[in-house]
């Protein structure tokens, strides 16, 4: 186009002919947009906004998570006379966050995104901006706590990654060969596809994977224990969704991630690892272990945003080291929890828990999770639980010491996440001093052992003892940690940082009364009827707070003055400051013969000099006409020289200040450089705290050293069940032992007798006697010998699974199937009433064919307990199957007591009768029971000659729910 062709002049439109321009109204105001922009940028999280002293949630998570809170909703409109809806608003006090974290994170599952307010940089910023900014500062999850109160210090907070191959699972050939039906969601119908998992702690620094297959997976990931799973988004949809609802049905929260464009390596790991990595082979970890630990780092960096964190050298569990404990196992055996009601009280570890520090409590409950399966490592445990427990003054000057130490694992990730404040600096040095003292007690004893002769009895067994303290002692690396601990001690001023404690303290305090003043205002006179009176607001006029100001009677310094030589001098300049001060002071009284003259700084006038009397008042007046501020008796006014001398001493103030923070600073860098050492000296004081521990445990209820071997017999003479003899103990009763002889000769014991006479307790006492052993414990018996065993199962008790739509019965066969398809000749066996939740024929059938399985085809050390008497008469042909029972001693007048000791034999009778008279039964319908009870007994009869019928095809029901 030639530009003669364009048109020029005025545009031919008059005004009339534009559209009407409505005053457009600004959505929001700028706090309330920056805030809804936020929560469209993390729309998966619940976003809290910090406001001045307060946490606010707006719009509708105000509206959802308010009565969530126990927190008072409120609506403002978005401006004056706005026609836009309310806004919905909530809040709390700031000093309230983890409080209120604690339910939204851990109670409820959620992510929140803590929107932080950062002031803006006065210069820089444009006329019409905000005095303060807010971004989001972290995103906080279930699985990436890092030191905030409510997080459970004896227990890991786990994050897992999971990473399986989608496509490999919907294989179609795959999906064929595999047994069972699709609609029970077990993994046993699942193809055995390998599975890749990498977990952390971000509070210790612990990173572990594994590689393992999908009928594992369950069962390894009850043992880890996690707060937060992360699985590929994939596993979302309808099509992949069998893993993560059989994950959900165990009680897992799952969070989804959208893969990572580019899929991390095993060198992507190194930045947020340690500086120094020693034993890092990126050919140790499989293609499925990278991939899950390449998805948990970019889960970590995602969330934790601009915080650096240093994880420990990530370490490969190796399946075949540790014994296997699978998810039935853990809760029925009651290992960290007890199945009625969950809890911690009534647990294995609760009653084995004499540790005092809170990591040795973590060691513990991983080793109880995972024992052992290395006889050397098994036995370097056992020989340092037997020194503690021979030399009691040892262990007794070593836990004192422990009880002196912090939780340095935890303590030094804070300074690696730059959240290490000065508490935390002083609590790591004095666990390095106390270490430095236990390392000195561990090498005074080891020279007098060393010093003492050898007898000549148990040379080698002595001589093995005599080494475990020493090892342990080489794995210590104080020297330069012990310089960080003078250098921190040197530094901060522990009275200074109490005082400043003290001074937050009243800051909350006040905080609290101004939050309740807010409620008073803000709630109505029906809310004010619901609260209690001692927390009901006061009627009072909220007024502002005066602090006496920084003529130096508040000045709290956390550092001390030699910290270094900056900080030396500006001490220095500020005390000939205040001299001056004092010096002008005395010289303005003199000149204005005024004794109430005080030189001060209040937050609205600045540097003043202040009067109080009328005679004073009246004398100043003529040397300073001009005054400030004044009442009948007071009066402020302007001195130039304290207004220069005052700017001064709040410019070294500040001065010191910073270069407090600078100190502090170059603290935190020495902690990180010693990093390495720091988590190597804790984890050897958590050795020593369980060694301990477990000898106390000995000594208390006298448990032996088991003798652990390479074979596949149990050997257990007197054992015990630990819990239940604990329980029995404080009623003042006795717990009576039961030996367990399995091997060679009888390698399944197959155990009758009546209910309530301890046939249950006697199958989980010999598997946690199994446990105990291999963790490094001593056990509850009189003498236990114990070939290693590789995988513990427990089928006993069941439940429905309604959600899954899985009968008792169900439930009760996918935990058997389980245990018939991964049991190997070295693991241990318990089982308890299988098929009793069907008909007597059907369970007879099921029961038979799970001794015939065990023994011909696994062939595994088991202990099978059974109302099904007629299973004793089907299995006499088995060789290595043994028949033992225990008894009811009934007497003359009716009453009668259990024999809990077994005997080799068959007992035919349940005396359920006599449990449903006890338990409260009606007598006249015990007494119809027992009527019915003659009548069937034929029948029965019949019942117990039955052993040819198993080899008939049946077509009941229940069978077909076995097959599935």
């Amino acid at each position: 186009m030639d530009l003669d062709d364009i048109p020029q002049g005025a545009i031919g439109i008059t005004p009339d002919t534009l559209p009407p321009q409505a005053d457009e109204e600004p959505e929001y105001p700028p706090l309330l947009q920056q805030v809804r922009i936020t929560m469209l940028k993390f729309s998966h999280c619940i976003v809290v906004t910090r406001v001045g002293g307060f946490y606010e949630l707006y719009f509708e998570h105000a509206d959802q998570y308010a009565p969530l809170l126990n927190i008072k909703k409120s609506k403002r409109r978005p401006m004056k006379s706005s026609k836009r809806p309310a806004v919905s608003m909530a809040g709390f006090p700031a000093y309230q966050l983890d409080r209120y974290l604690k339910i939204l994170v851990q109670d409820l599952n959620k992510h929140v995104a803590i929107n932080d307010e950062f002031l803006n940089d006065a210069p820089s910023r444009a006329k019409s901006d905000l005095a303060y900014t807010r971004r989001v500062s972290r995103i906080v999850t279930p699985g990436t706590l890092i030191d905030e109160h409510f997080m459970d210090p004896w227990q890991n907070n786990y994050l897992l990654s999971i990473h399986v191959d989608a496509e490999a699972l919907n294989k179609e050939r795959a999906l064929k060969e595999s047994p069972g039906s699709a609609r029970v969601a077990s993994v046993l119908n699942l193809p055995r596809t390998e599975v890749g998992l990498a977990w952390i702690d971000v509070a210790s620094g612990d990173f572990v994977t594994q590689s393992t297959d999908i009928a594992s997976l369950p069962s390894v990931v009850a043992r880890i224990k996690p707060r937060e799973i992360v699985l590929d988004s994939i596993f979302q949809g309808a099509d992949h969704s069998r893993i993560a609802s059989i994950l959900q049905e165990d009680g897992h929260s799952i969070t989804f991630q959208e893969p990572s464009a580019q899929p991390l390596t095993v060198s992507d790991w190194v930045p947020m690892l340690e500086d120094v990595v020693e034993d890092f082979d990126d050919a140790n970890f499989t293609p499925s272990e990278v991939a899950a630990g390449g998805s948990l780092l970019h889960y970590v960096k995602h969330q934790l945003l601009d915080s650096r964190t240093r994880l420990q050298a990530p370490v490969r569990h190796q399946a075949d080291d540790y014994m296997s404990i699978d998810k039935n196992s853990l809760r029925a055996l009651e290992i960290r929890t007890t199945i009625r009601d969950g809890t911690y009280e009534g647990s294995l570890l609760h009653s084995l828990k004499k540790t005092v520090t809170k990591s040795g409590t973590r060691l513990l409950t991983e080793r109880l999770a995972a024992p052992s399966m290395s006889l050397s490592t098994i036995n370097d445990r056992l020989d340092l639980v037997e020194e503690m427990l021979e030399y009691p003054q040892l262990r007794q000057n070593v836990i004192t010491l422990l009880g002196d130490t912090f939780d340095s694992l935890r303590l030094v990730t804070k300074f690696t996440m730059g959240r290490g404040d000065a508490d935390d600096l002083l609590e790591l040095s004095k666990t390095i001093s106390t270490t430095s003292t236990i390392l000195g007690e561990l090498h005074q004893h080891s020279a007098f052992r060393n010093a003492t002769p050898l007898g000549p009895d148990n040379v080698e067994t002595e001589e093995r003892r005599r080494r475990c303290l020493p090892g342990l002692v080489k794995r210590f690396d104080i020297e330069k940690p012990l310089l960080l601990a003078k250098r921190i001690q040197e530094a901060i001023d522990e009275e200074g940082l109490s005082e400043q404690h003290r001074i937050e303290d009243d800051e909350a305090e006040e905080m609290a009364g101004f939050a309740q003043d807010v409620l008073g205002r803000e709630a109505g006179e029906e809310d004010l009827k619901l609260m209690p009176k001692r927390i009901q607001p006061k009627q009072r006029i909220i007024t502002a707070s005066f602090k006496s100001a920084t003529d130096g009677r508040d000045d709290v310094w956390i550092m001390k003055r030699t910290a270094s030589r900056q900080l030396e001098r500006l001490h220095q300049e500020l005390d000939d400051m205040l001299v001056k001060k004092t010096a002008l002071e005395s010289e303005l009284r003199k000149e204005t013969q005024a004794d109430s003259l005080t030189l001060k700084w209040t937050p609205n006038l600045a540097h003043i000099a202040h009067v109080k009397g009328n005679k004073d008042v009246a004398r100043v007046t003529s040397h300073y006409p001009k005054s400030l501020s004044s009442s009948k008796s007071t009066r402020s006014f302007q001195i130039p020289e304290w207004t220069q001398l005052g700017a001064r001493m709040d410019e070294t103030r500040f001065r010191i200040r910073n270069e407090e923070q600078r100190v502090l600073g170059e603290l935190r860098e020495e902690v990180v450089l010693n990093l390495v050492k720091l988590r190597r000296n804790a984890a050897v004081l958590d050795e020593l705290d369980v060694g301990c521990a477990f000898a106390i445990l000995a000594e208390e209820k006298q448990f032996v050293r088991p003798l652990l071997n390479s074979g596949i017999a149990h050997n257990i003479v007197g054992g015990r069940h630990p819990v239940v003899e604990a329980s029995l103990d404080e009623q003042g009763r006795r717990f009576a032992p039961n030996d367990c002889l399995l091997g060679d000769e009888e390698r399944i014991w197959l155990i009758t007798g009546p209910n309530m006479a301890g046939k249950s307790t006697y199958l989980r006492q010999n598997a946690l006697i199994s446990i105990l052993a291999q963790t490094g414990s001593f056990v509850p018996a009189e003498y236990a010998e114990i070939g290693v065993v590789d995988k513990v199962f427990s089928r006993v008790g069941s439940a429905d699974n309604l959600y899954q739509d899985q009968s008792t019965f169900m439930v009760e066969m996918l935990e058997t199937a389980h245990i018939l398809k991964e049991a190997t000749p070295r693991s241990f066996v318990i089982m308890d009433e299988v098929g009793r939740g069907t008909t007597p024929e059907d369970g007879i059938a099921v029961g038979y064919a799970c001794l015939h399985h065990l023994y011909h085809e696994n062939q595994c050390r088991t202990l099978f307990a059974t109302h099904f008497h007629a299973l004793t008469d089907m299995t006499r042909d088995f060789e290595k199957l043994g028949c033992y029972c225990n008894d009811v001693a009934e007497e003359e007048d009716g009453k009668f007591s259990y024999v809990h000791r077994l005997r080799k034999g068959v007992n035919r009778q349940s005396h359920a009768l006599k449990v449903a008279r006890v338990a409260g039964i009606p007598e006249k319908a015990v007494d119809v029971a027992a009527q019915v009870l003659e009548k069937l007994k034929p029948s029965v009869a019949r019942l117990n000659h039955v052993g040819n019928t198993v080899e008939q095809t049946h077509t009941s029901p229940h069978l077909a729910a076995i097959r599935a």
